[in-house]
């Protein structure tokens, strides 16, 4: 089934942007949790699934969605489906991201009033923080290795015996990230400024 949409959504045909938008459909509708935990979620369903980004292009897209307005699912959505289908793809695309949450908070927004306060109901949301999260560390950590880390062919995750050959910390990145935690926890400095600031780092030194 895999396959088959890989195939029709690159075919760029019409039947290949209902299967984006039942790709983002499901996105939508598994990421429970918000935008962050999301990154967890669409990196595994768009790079390692559907191979639609890069892994390095996704993180890059991660970047450009936390420096815009606007959720990243959403932004994602909408610069997946414009990149392979135009202005009407991102369009629908975004619909597709959209549509299962604006079906459950309807429901939601009809029905939790009655139920919220039922001892099944507060124990559900109680497990649900910790699992979330745990989520949000995995998103995080990603995106921390990915943007402190430069990885050389031949790099392989589960052969420790070869890490020292074929990745490295860049020392540039560390300091500037250092500095970014510096700023954040002593300064009262708007976070879009550390994100402004950052934008110009790569720019001038990448």
């Amino acid at each position: 089934m895999t396959d088959f949409l890989i195939s029709e959504i690159q075919s760029q045909s019409a039947m290949g942007l209902l299967c984006l938008v039942a790709v983002f459909f499901y996105v939508g509708l598994i990421t429970i949790g918000g935008g962050q935990v999301g990154i967890t979620i669409m990196q595994q369903t768009l790079v390692e699934n559907f191979h639609l980004l890069g892994n390095s292009d996704f993180y890059n897209m991660v970047a450009i969605s936390e420096s815009t307005p606007g959720p990243i699912g959403i932004n994602v959505a909408t610069y997946i489906g414009t990149e392979l289908y135009g202005v009407f793809g991102g369009f629908v695309s975004t619909l597709g991201e959209v549509l299962p949450s604006l079906i459950c908070i309807m429901i939601i927004a009809k029905f939790f009033g009655k139920f919220a306060e039922k001892k099944g109901v507060k124990a559900a949301f109680s497990t649900l923080r910790p699992a979330v999260s745990g989520v949000i560390a995995v998103a995080a950590a990603k995106i921390i290795i990915l943007a402190l880390f430069a990885f050389l062919p031949g790099f392989d995750l589960y052969t420790p015996s070869t890490w020292h050959e074929t990745f490295y910390i860049s020392g540039t990145s560390f300091m500037f990230y250092l500095l970014c935690l510096l700023v954040l926890f002593k300064t009262k400095l708007h976070p879009v400024f550390i994100v402004l600031g950052g934008a110009v780092f790569g720019v001038l030194f990448f």
